[in-house]
């Protein structure tokens, strides 16, 4: 396992975990990237390679309990990219659009940066954010604008 701190801009350790999917998961896992990033410049940026996905979250502090969004690609077969919310359960969700029955994780599948419900996301992540500031219990936790990657698996998916 290996950590390592970057900036925003720097993108080549993404860029090889992201190496194995087509093109069109690239994109879109990048266009949701930059959706969060332009939304929430204070907050950090946690990627995990791990050996069947993907993920990458944000957070205001470096820690992933404080996670309150979340990409994740490569959970199926058809590399289906995941937009989702670490506490998904604890947030309103009106239009019921989220998938997700467990305690905590809520996602909806993005086919498509066209068809992404930008407006209706947008609500939901300042929802999410504030609910994840709720978690933090020492303010001297928060970091801001970090980009934070884990690779946890010398063991790649193909």
């Amino acid at each position: 396992m290996y950590f390592r701190i970057m900036p925003k801009e720097q993108i080549k350790d993404l860029n090889k975990f992201l190496k194995p999917f087509p093109a069109e998961t690239r994109e879109i896992a990048h266009w949701l990237r930059e959706f969060v990033w332009d939304l929430y410049p204070q907050t950090n940026e946690l990627i995990y390679d791990n050996y069947n996905a993907l993920a990458i979250g944000w957070s205001p502090t470096d820690r992933v309990g404080h996670t309150f969004c979340s990409i994740a690609v490569g959970r199926t077969p058809k590399h289906n990219v995941h937009f989702g919310f670490y506490w998904g359960s604890e947030i309103s969700d009106p239009e019921k659009r989220l998938i997700g029955q467990g305690k905590q994780y809520r996602y909806l599948l993005v086919g498509s940066i066209k068809t992404f419900p930008k407006t209706y996301i947008k609500r939901l992540l300042k929802e999410a954010y504030a609910n994840s500031l709720g978690k933090v219990r020492d303010m001297d936790q928060i970091r801001k604008g970090l980009t934070i990657t884990k690779s946890v698996s010398a063991s790649k998916r193909k």
